[in-house]
């Protein structure tokens, strides 16, 4: 450490910082533009001039490492005069036109300009214009005549997404960012660029002229999608949200979104919500009322119970649904004698697990990782935020290594990859097991070959302290499962690596936690999509695009005499004979578990839409209906102290329950079928409907994979059936 003198104020600092950082640890405000504490440093806006005792002019303090018995002032005349001029330099091609501006009311440049900009600008010439730019449904380059090249959407690209889609071309007042070759931007994490940015150059597409922002009401909520949890702000006009934004947890997002976790929210004000209960006569859908439409369930549920048993009902539920809904559903089930009830709906094993799958280690922890091996998993698709840290992790020199069956673009420096089919994961890791064992003169668990490629995977992880060993979406829904985390373990404890599961779902961690699973001896999702069910409850959840079954899931259920579905949405019109309208997670309370096992509460951030109910409150009073004990609850925290069995004053998430651990006996044998996963923008029934989302380069793919492996459905549902 070496201290400093920053405005008469002794700060001690580590050796390498720069003026900037003294400055942030002090509370001390030097305004700027290029410096971002997540970018690297470039010094080009020049607008955190200060002044350095002994320095001829003045220098930038975002590029000025600190020395021993530096001085600096801030707030001197020569550092305010020099910020001054560099914001008349600003302002001589700027075209002032904040009226019209959506950035008006939250952009760095207008709140600076007021401090340090002039009343009238002393430059005649005409200004410059720059042509707008045309890069994709998500972000506006309408007004690129405003950017100040700064540079931070082309750092944010190089660095952090791993993809160079914007660049700066020319020099002097010739100077742009663009795409170059006018093609799209098509990262997944592309919407940070609009929060980087200080003025008003890029901006969001679908928010474009929606509101201004002192309109906007601001509530913190939670992602609904992956298993990251991204801490938001929900902004909020007139009962209709309007744009989604990080909140800042450096546990859990940093200062990020994922842009299916920015733009999801087009789909809650789409066409396509079902705001008031429906029953099917006859064929044909008709709206009536809740007490009607939930007197019909209740009823519908009995009959079938006397008819068939408790044996023949059965859930299906989303592992997005909230921990309220998912533990009130299974109660529900479970209340009416049935142990039918699962939220596995893309896997291809059932095993019951021993304990509850997770990641194996903090979020915050990939970035520290010295080496990983990812076994099917398009991390950087499927986990956008995830495979931000584990970038960052190999630009500090972490080797990560992957087994899959594409060779998907991470956007990453990979150390070592074995591209080979799904079938034949087990057996690539069985190499892997006996390339560590030959290092460690040991004995592998089970046949395999130390190939050059095995012994490549195997350095991943042979050296450095900080490693583990990450089973993605396609390993999760393995229809050899058991074995690939029966060997992931095996290496793991020769390694010293941990071992987990990137898990799919914003809440498969708290599904798993409230007993979304079914009990011994009964159905799993796979029996209960084949047709195995005289009733069936669809929680969240369209299992045609949902499940590893794909259209076969409408045959089976289509089977059943009734099916509820409890969804936002107009959904499993073709085979359901009651919609239920829920809310999705902008109109109810709810808790969500991601992957780490971390618990996040959120509130409401808007009223229900038309008709629609919380999904708790819908099987609460069903619960009810039906004359089941333990549906008292009258409010979503009730709920969720239930789920965690406050009575027992036991926490939702024990250290003990998660657990990685199996004792399954390791089968090498290939395994027939692909795993079933979702494209980015096919995740969940809200990103589907998505209109923005759809339209960039990744859901165009996504739709055609859809079309593609539609006809393939029955044969699935063999193989998960078998």
């Amino acid at each position: 450490m070496i201290e400093i003198t920053l405005d008469g104020q002794k700060v001690e600092i580590a050796e390498g910082s720069m003026v900037m950082h003294a400055a942030e640890k002090a509370g001390t405000y030097i305004p700027h533009f290029c410096y971002h504490k997540k970018l690297s440093i470039a010094a080009n806006c020049r607008m955190c001039l200060v002044e350095v005792e002994k320095a001829p002019k003045p220098m930038p303090a975002c590029a000025t490492p600190v020395t021993n018995g530096m001085v600096v002032r801030t707030r001197s005349d020569k550092a305010i005069k020099a910020q001054q001029s560099v914001m008349e330099f600003l302002l001589i091609n700027h075209p002032l036109d904040c009226p019209i501006c959506d950035q008006g009311g939250e952009c760095q440049l207008q709140d600076l300009a007021v401090g340090y900009g002039g009343s009238a600008s002393r430059y005649q010439e005409e200004k410059r214009v720059v042509l707008h730019k045309d890069v994709g449904p998500l972000i506006s380059m309408e007004e690129m005549s405003r950017c100040i090249h700064c540079t931070r959407c082309v750092r944010f690209g190089q660095e952090l997404a791993g993809v160079m889609e914007l660049g700066m071309v020319n020099r002097g007042e010739h100077s742009e960012i663009t795409t170059v070759l006018g093609d799209t931007v098509d990262s997944e994490v592309s919407g940070n660029m609009i929060d980087l940015c200080p003025v008003g150059a890029l901006t969001s597409k679908p928010f474009r002229y929606a509101a201004r922002t002192w309109e906007l009401s601001r509530r913190k909520s939670v992602s609904p999608h992956d298993s990251t949890g991204a801490n938001q702000i929900v902004q909020v006009k007139n009962n209709r949200v309007m744009r989604v934004l990080p909140l800042e947890n450096e546990a859990v997002n940093e200062v990020w979104l994922a842009d299916r976790d920015r733009f999801s929210y087009e789909a809650l004000n789409g066409d396509e919500r079902l705001t008031t209960p429906m029953l099917k006569q006859d064929g044909q859908w008709i709206a009536v009322d809740w007490q009607t439409a939930l007197e019909y369930v209740a009823n519908g549920l009995k009959q079938v119970r006397d008819e068939h048993g408790a044996a023949s009902i059965g859930l299906l539920a989303s592992p997005h649904s909230t921990v309220e809904e998912l533990f009130l559903a299974g109660a529900l089930v479970r209340g009416l004698g049935s142990g039918n009830v699962d939220h596995r709906l893309r896997h291809a094993q059932f095993a019951a697990p021993e304990g509850v799958r997770w990641l194996g280690l903090p979020i915050a922890a990939l970035a520290e990782l010295q080496g990983a091996l990812v076994v099917g998993s398009n991390l950087r698709k499927e986990h956008p935020l995830y495979a931000m840290r584990v970038r960052a992790a190999t630009r500090r020199g972490a080797r990560i290594a992957r087994i899959h069956d594409r060779d998907d673009d991470w956007a990453m420096a990979l150390a070592a990859s074995s591209l080979v089919p799904a079938g034949q994961w087990a057996q690539a890791l069985a190499d892997v097991a006996t390339a560590v064992a030959q290092a460690q003169g040991g004995s592998a668990p089970a046949a395999g070959t130390a190939t050059d490629s095995a012994k490549a995977l195997a350095a991943a992880l042979l050296s450095g302290e900080r490693k583990a060993i990450l089973l993605g979406n396609a390993a999760a829904h393995h229809a050899n499962a058991s074995t690939l985390l029966a060997l992931a373990q095996w290496i793991g404890q020769a390694t010293g690596a941990s071992v987990g599961y990137l898990t799919e779902a914003a809440n498969t961690v708290g599904a798993q936690l409230v007993g979304a699973l079914p009990d011994a001896g009964a159905l799993n999702a796979g029996q209960m999509l084949a047709g195995g069910l005289k009733a069936a409850i669809l929680l969240n959840t369209e299992p045609v695009h949902d499940s590893a079954a794909g259209a076969a899931a409408a045959q089976g259920l289509g089977r059943a005499e009734m099916v509820v579905t409890l969804s936002p949405f107009k959904a499993n019109m073709e085979f359901s004979d009651v919609l239920l309208p829920i809310a999705p997670w902008t109109e109810t309370p709810g808790t969500f578990v991601n992957a780490e096992g971390r618990v996040q509460s959120f509130h409401a951030v808007v009223k229900p839409l038309g008709e629609t109910r919380p999904g708790w409150k819908v099987l609460r009073v069903l619960g009810n209906l039906l004359g089941l004990q333990g549906f008292g609850q009258e409010s979503a925290a009730e709920v969720l102290a239930a789920a965690r069995g406050a009575d027992h004053g036991q926490p939702l998430v024990q250290g003990e329950r998660l657990s990685n651990r199996t004792s399954a006996a390791i089968d090498v044998a290939a395994a027939a079928g692909t795993p079933c996963t979702a494209p980015i923008y096919e995740l969940d029934s809200i990103v589907r409907r998505a209109e923005s989302l759809q339209l960039t380069a990744d859901g165009h793919a996504g739709r055609a994979t859809r079309v593609a492996t539609a006809g393939q459905g029955a044969q699935r549902r063999e193989e998960v059936a078998a």
